[in-house]
Formats: C-alpha cells, sequence, structure tokens
C-alpha cells in the first residue's frame, strides 16, 4: 500500500465551505491508511486548515486525545461544559489533559442570558432533550468553532446501527469538515489502544456506562445493547445535533 507521500493527488485546497465532493476526495486520499499516518499528514502539513478537537472525554475518548497529543499536543481540545455533566466526567477531563500534556484545552460553556431565558429551571431535559442540547451544545459549538476550518471527532460505526457508515471525512450542515479518525476501529481496537499506552478508563465505564454525555440524559447500556443505547434513553432521539451531516444533492456522489 502507497503511502500518502507517495500517492500523487491535487492538494486539497481550504475553502470557506467544504463540501462533499471534498470529503470524497480526501476519503479516497487516505483509503487503507492507517490512523496515526493520516492524522500526522493532516496535521503536520495543514492540509484542512485550523482544526481543533471536539471531545466530550467519555468512555474512549482518551484513545483519540492520545493520538492527536502523539502528533501535536498543541491542537485545540473544545470541551463543551454544558452544566450538566458528572462530576467524574469534570474529574476525568482535569486528569487526562495533565496526563496527556493538552496545552491548548478550551471549555466552553452556555451563554448565560440565553440558558435564563429558554431554561430558567434547568428542567429542559425532561420535556424537551433537542432543545436542550440546541442551548448547551450546538449553539456554543458554532461558535467555538467560528475559526477553525475542520473537527476531529471520536465518533466510531460500530458505536450504533445509525453510524454504520461512518466515513473518515464528511461535512457538517455550517461547511466545516469533520474528521473521524476511529470511523472503523472496532471495540476491541479501542481496548488493545488502552493496554498497550496505559491509559486510564473513565471511572463510570465500570459501572455500566459505556456512551457517557450529560448525567440526567445518560443511563446504563444493557448486555448486547449498542453503546449509545443509554443516551436518551426512551426517546426518539440518537444524536445530539453537533454531529450532522449535510447533503449537498449532488446525484453523482456516492452515499457512505
Amino acid at each position: 500500500m502507497a503511502s500518502v507521500a507517495e500517492r500523487k493527488i491535487d492538494r486539497i485546497e481550504v475553502a470557506p465551505a467544504w463540501t462533499e465532493r471534498d470529503a470524497l476526495r480526501l476519503n479516497n486520499l487516505f483509503r487503507g491508511v492507517p490512523t496515526v499516518e493520516m492524522l500526522r499528514t493532516v496535521l503536520t502539513e495543514h492540509m484542512v486548515g485550523d482544526v481543533a478537537i471536539v471531545s466530550s472525554f467519555g468512555a474512549e475518548s482518551v484513545v483519540l486525545l492520545h493520538l492527536v497529543a502523539s502528533v501535536d499536543a498543541s491542537v485545540p481540545v473544545i470541551f463543551l461544559d454544558t452544566g450538566k455533566h458528572f462530576p467524574e466526567t469534570i474529574a476525568y477531563r482535569d486528569t487526562i489533559a495533565a496526563r496527556l500534556g493538552l496545552t491548548n484545552l478550551r471549555i466552553v460553556t452556555p451563554d448565560e442570558a440565553t440558558i435564563a431565558r429558554r431554561d430558567e429551571t434547568g428542567l429542559r431535559w425532561s420535556y424537551d432533550p433537542d432543545g436542550c442540547c440546541e442551548i448547551r451544545k450546538v449553539i456554543p459549538l458554532e461558535t467555538a468553532m467560528a475559526g477553525f476550518d475542520a473537527s476531529i471527532t471520536g465518533r466510531k460505526a460500530f458505536q450504533a446501527a445509525t453510524r454504520n457508515a461512518l466515513p473518515r471525512f464528511e461535512v457538517d450542515k455550517a461547511g466545516k469538515l469533520k474528521i473521524n479518525p476511529l470511523a472503523d476501529w472496532a471495540k476491541a481496537d479501542l481496548d488493545a489502544y488502552f493496554v498497550t499506552h496505559d491509559l486510564p478508563r473513565h471511572p463510570l465505564e465500570a459501572q455500566g456506562y459505556l456512551s457517557i454525555g450529560c448525567a440526567p440524559c445518560t443511563s446504563k447500556v444493557k448486555p448486547g445493547e449498542d453503546p449509545r443505547s443509554g443516551r436518551w434513553a426512551g426517546w426518539d432521539k440518537t444524536e445530539c445535533g453537533i454531529h450532522t451531516p449535510v447533503d449537498d444533492g449532488d446525484p453523482d456522489l456516492p452515499v457512505f
């Protein structure tokens, strides 16, 4: 398999808004390329402009953070502090940031006036989880990402049926590029990485929380269920809204 450096392909030009065709070219360029090499090429050659990691510091987040930090520990890491996280997640975040030497951790919080106006009681999650995610995650992240061209996420295809066709590169509704380095990793790959690099587990994972978000909307996962089945249990909801891809309607592009 030829390395990225050995392949002849036109340079991907960073544009004000990415398209699905751009994502397709990147997916083709890095097809079969090991994850670490892909990240090293993208980050060191600045192929996609200014990049930030969006991390929940959840059950498996440290794997992606370790991979990126091994290339460049100064890559900005955005953590959405919704005000609803488990205390264990906040403590884990600080432990991991110190352990990996993350030098550019950015803690993003919701706008206080918006919360006071739209979620005065703090209970919006209980009757309108989409609205709660919008004001505590989606809008704050859009603001935080304003100066970036692309984000790196820790999503994996195996996590849920809704993600089983997840590509390495995609475009979101804001025209930002999303990079999913772990898209094709299996649970066994993640577990092996934890062992090889002696990485600490999220303290709630041992209690059955396999996908960890805000405390009110996270529950334990039963044996045999998708890891993300514990998110928004009882609701017709599988994503918080920050990972919505865009469809530019081009019929010539393959569906991933």
